[in-house]
């Protein structure tokens, strides 16, 4: 298990970071890696809520299970079960002038050549920054809101 971890602050108050976090339209703008919701058990992210995600990486078309464990004041917390595990955490606090965004994407590999490869190629993403940039832009638009 690899874990990768960014943090930056925002302008915006906590409320609208998270309002942007748990908009499943948005999170095809911000997500580290590029996703689309095909499914979804709530209008929004919330604690509870489930989701069908899919997307490719690698050249590979793959999907992946997504259940939200948290979605409050404090943050975002959801697992995401596809060739890859992946334990999510986006964590909020209120800062001077705005918030503080913190994120951890912990990457579990799955038994199979395929998924073991799909971890890698994840971890390659997370690795090279896309975590700090997936930040940059849920901020950036938290901000403008």
């Amino acid at each position: 298990m690899r874990t990768y971890t960014a943090t930056t602050t925002s302008t915006a108050r906590p409320e609208a970071v998270l309002d942007v976090l748990t908009d499943p339209h948005a999170v095809a703008r911000w997500a580290p890696v590029d996703f689309f919701v095909d499914e979804l058990t709530h209008p929004r992210l919330a604690s509870g809520s489930r989701a069908r995600v899919s997307g490719r990486l690698a050249g590979q078309e793959i999907g992946f299970e997504v259940q939200v464990t948290r979605a409050d004041a404090a943050g975002l917390s959801l697992s995401a079960h596809g060739p890859v595990a992946l334990d999510v955490a986006y964590e909020l606090r209120e800062a001077d002038a705005g918030s503080e965004l913190s994120a951890s994407i912990a990457v579990l590999p799955r038994r199979g050549l395929r998924a073991r490869l799909m971890a890698e190629a994840t971890a390659a993403v997370l690795a090279g920054g896309a975590l700090q940039q997936a930040l940059g832009r849920i901020v950036a638009e938290a901000a403008a809101a």
